[in-house]
């Protein structure tokens, strides 16, 4: 499942309509690095086509996960404010919607019912992210990450909606020149 699903279904429409009027679309050209290893971030970033590589330099600049449409890239630096531990590169021409980090921490210190629905959305995404490292490299089982069968029941009851937000603002940002 798109990992954004699980963000958009913790956010209110207000909370979803303060993200499209905050962040705008980035373009990355196929083997440019959106992300690298050690270095700060500004932005919270979510993939709205193409393809992304995530590599870690301690495994000698391994691969260790694709990502595409729907995928988030940043939060973990956004939470705790730490250097990223992997360098994300495109691996095709790709588009990303960026959220600048000074206008995202600027609304969460402003608004706590958004900071509420930010923070649950994460620790929501974060959970599901760790359980499905632990089965792919720890305890493996039948269930496919991906199966929405197995998805969070918190955000099993908004997925329509989500999927609705995350089809509009694709649809939206291909008629934007």
């Amino acid at each position: 499942m798109k990992k954004a699903l699980y963000m958009l279904a913790q956010f209110s429409d207000r909370d979803f309509d303060w993200l499209l009027t905050a962040g705008r679309k980035k373009e990355i050209s196929a083997n440019r690095v959106l992300i690298h290893e050690g270095e700060p971030i500004d932005a919270l970033y979510l993939i709205l086509s193409g393809s992304l590589t995530v590599c870690v330099e301690a495994l000698g600049g391994e691969e260790i996960a694709q990502l595409r449409q729907g995928e988030i890239v940043g939060e973990m630096s956004f939470v705790d404010s730490r250097p990223p531990s992997a360098t994300v590169k495109a691996i095709e021409h790709s588009l990303v919607w960026t959220i600048p980090r000074s206008r995202l921490t600027a609304k969460l210190l402003q608004d706590v019912e958004f900071a509420c629905h930010f923070y649950h959305a994460i620790a929501v995404f974060l959970s599901d992210r760790l359980r499905d490292t632990v089965n792919r490299f720890g305890y493996p089982s039948d269930e496919s990450p991906d199966d929405e069968a197995n998805i969070n029941p918190q955000v099993a009851e908004n997925l329509a909606l989500a999927k609705a937000r995350l089809n509009w603002l694709l649809n939206r940002l291909k008629e934007t020149p």
